[in-house]
């Protein structure tokens, strides 16, 4: 546990729309200043496994159609379900995210009593004020949506049909940026990038607790 006295870890979360490149900050958080990253859509997909509360709920709202022969989330078409319809999404993210931000919190307090954690990165693709308020900061890795694009169908194989209806089921940047507290360029360079990380951290353990 830290010892009585010392300062407790900075939490900070970082997000941003599909495509922008939040890997990459969270690559150079964990390697370069050894933070302890924890990603929202995993600690969603821990809950979304049988005899999980996350499942059951999904479950009891959707119908056991969204399970595979095994009884787990079948994730290929219920992802497909999601993106076609937006109300879904709406309907899944009010079962989910609170549950989420639920096992994130007990995560971050288990985490803050490791004498050697100083530095926690929370990444979700979706903030809001409740859920803000679990970190001390909150980044939002800013890149145009051409820059997006190009980097979804180059790294993951997308048509330009499939990035824009992705897209648009997220929130737009203007939203992103009324949360942030902060701005991460992410369509410079890799070492001006991890120089605006470098300057951001400065900065975030400069301001009194």
């Amino acid at each position: 546990m830290h010892p009585e006295g010392t300062k407790v870890p900075i939490v900070i979360g970082v997000t941003g729309g599909v495509g922008a490149g939040k890997s990459r900050i969270l690559k150079i958080l964990e390697e370069k200043h050894h933070a302890q990253v924890l990603l929202a859509d995993q600690v969603a997909a821990e809950l979304e496994e049988p005899g999980q509360e996350g499942l059951a709920l999904l479950t009891k709202e959707f119908g056991n159609g969204i399970l595979g022969e095994d009884g787990r989330l079948d994730r290929t078409a219920f992802a497909q379900k999601i993106f076609k319809d937006p109300k879904v999404l709406t309907q899944v993210n009010a079962i989910l995210h609170p549950l989420t931000w639920q096992a994130i919190q007990r995560k971050i307090h288990r985490l803050s009593k490791e004498a050697e954690v100083d530095l926690i990165v929370v990444e979700s693709a979706l903030f809001q004020e409740e859920s803000k308020k679990i970190c001390d900061f909150l980044w939002y890795v800013d890149v145009t949506e051409e820059q997006r694009i190009q980097r979804l169908m180059e790294n993951r194989g997308y048509s330009r049909e499939k990035c824009l209806d992705i897209m648009k089921n997220q929130p737009c940047r203007e939203e992103f940026l009324t949360l942030a507290d902060e701005v991460i360029d992410n369509n410079q360079t890799m070492e001006e990038t991890k120089d605006q990380i470098r300057r951001l951290l400065e900065k975030e353990r400069l301001k009194p607790s």
